[in-house]
């Protein structure tokens, strides 16, 4: 064989290598399953040992590659060229072990985050990562852009939740960490360097993941408020009264909200009349005791003024329902003719003013038709969707200067969780020093010196 891709289909099988017309029904983003992936080829390994062949493959032949997993990100690290070979994970989808007695579930890297929540709630064990893309985001993906979502507040981001990983260098040696334990402070935590790197330094094939005991009560709300300082008021009187039971606190703007309530499947929660809208939710293990304390809480905030009206899930599926609520941006989406994302942090006593001025700039910008805010408050990550008139290049940017400009003077953070990709790297040096990115290129060059692994994404 003179080539990568008949080297590929002598280690994995020809079944296993998609060229040329089979390519039609891939793509780089679920958003745009309408635009046939155009690459060298896709590779669909089925185990550690294809990955490892693959990037020996790879490193031979100073192949460029880019791993897809459930292609749910919004920062451009799927996005591929002609000359790319794509290794997709989505064979690679086995539940590997699930330990009661050691709360973890070990994992191959194209397990879908749904199905791992699912399968811990068989034991009444609880996997806490929750956000809008668990039915289609896989693990490895999920870990290779440390992603958060709702529950971060209380469980912390996925870094929180991995014990143990098995990774492919470029160069194809596995580094096996598959450990349960949850303490081991024994010299340099390797695995972190691959939690968050965006593919970039190693191909996440299997992970060892931290479980919780399964709470037995789950109480949710919406509010109503109508300033930004009364949503840090509630904020910091939900958090102490319940005690280390709050797990979500989730932002949402009017003008966002009365979009994702529109939906015909999701209750008709509160009226239109407020400037802020809180979800709220606490795990506990007393549903009848949990439920009371909650409602207190609500009604003292009441007798307070800081909120303005609130109303309580009633069962379990009014609690799914208004998490739905929450979790389908993809109705904000529906009404932006193009759209672009953010996922920025700011110190959370700044997001109302900061916000507000934000939102007001990007209004005056000729092509700027849609404005939404929403995000997780609690953490202090907002998000922003634009809906925009055209695509071009000069539009995302003036864009991208309303959006991040304000970001360093605060301390803020381009990225919250979506990582860099190929779309901020650019604004890398807004959150991190020049000394920062420099140790990110040592990191780079060294476990990949050819720069093969997610070429251009990251870092420039």
């Amino acid at each position: 064989m003179t080539n990568a891709v008949g080297e590929f289909i002598q280690a994995l099988g020809k079944e296993n290598v998609i060229q040329g017309n089979g390519l039609t029904d891939y793509y780089e983003h679920i958003w745009s399953m309408d635009r046939p992936l155009e690459v060298k080829c896709l590779l669909l390994p089925r185990n550690t040992e294809h990955v490892s062949a693959i990037m020996r493959i790879c490193s031979a032949f100073e192949q460029n590659v880019v791993p897809f997993g459930g292609k749910t990100n919004l920062v451009g690290s799927t996005e591929c060229e002609e000359n790319d070979v794509v290794i997709s994970f989505e064979k690679m989808n086995k539940v590997l072990e699930l330990d009661a007695e050691s709360r973890t579930i070990s994992v191959e890297a194209g397990v879908i985050l749904e199905q791992i929540q699912m399968e811990s709630e068989r034991l009444e064990l609880l996997f806490p990562l929750n956000f809008g893309a668990k039915g289609s985001a896989q693990i490895g993906g999920v870990i290779s852009t440390n992603a958060g979502g709702m529950r971060v507040l209380r469980y912390g981001m996925t870094r929180n939740l991995v014990l143990g990983l098995e990774v492919v260098l470029p160069d194809g040696t596995v580094v096996n960490s598959m450990k349960k334990i949850i303490k081991d402070n024994s010299a340099y935590d390797v695995k972190q360097l691959f939690i968050g790197a965006e593919g970039t330094l190693g191909l996440i094939t299997k992970a060892v993941l931290r479980l919780h005991e399964k709470p037995k009560s789950r109480v949710c709300a919406f509010v109503g408020i109508n300033k930004y300082s009364d949503v840090v008021k509630f904020l910091k009187h939900m958090d102490k009264g319940l005690a280390g039971m709050l797990s979500a606190f989730e932002l949402i703007w009017r003008d966002s909200f009365e979009i994702m309530q529109s939906v015909d499947e999701v209750p008709k929660v509160l009226h239109l009349d407020y400037t802020y809208y809180v979800l709220v939710e606490s795990l506990g293990g007393d549903l009848d005791r949990d439920r009371e304390h909650f409602e207190s809480l609500l009604e003292s905030a009441l007798k307070q003024a800081f909120i303005e009206d609130a109303v309580l899930a009633n069962s379990s599926s009014e609690n799914n329902a208004f998490f739905r609520i929450r979790e389908d941006v993809h109705v904000l989406k529906q009404k932006c003719k193009f759209d672009q994302h953010f996922d920025i942090s700011l110190p959370i006593p700044s997001i109302g003013e900061t916000i507000d001025a934000i939102t007001f700039d990007l209004k005056n910008v000729n092509g700027v038709e849609e404005v939404f805010a929403f995000g997780h408050v609690a953490d202090g990550n907002i998000h922003f969707m634009i809906g925009k008139e055209n695509s071009s290049k000069e539009l995302k940017k003036e864009i991208d200067h309303v959006v991040y400009a304000p970001l360093k003077k605060l301390g803020g953070s381009v990225s919250a969780e979506h990582g860099i990709g190929l779309h901020k790297k650019d604004y890398l040096n807004l959150c991190r020093t020049k000394q920062e990115i420099e140790l990110m290129r040592m990191v780079k060059n060294r476990l990949d010196p050819k720069n093969l692994l997610n070429r251009g994404k990251v870092l420039s």
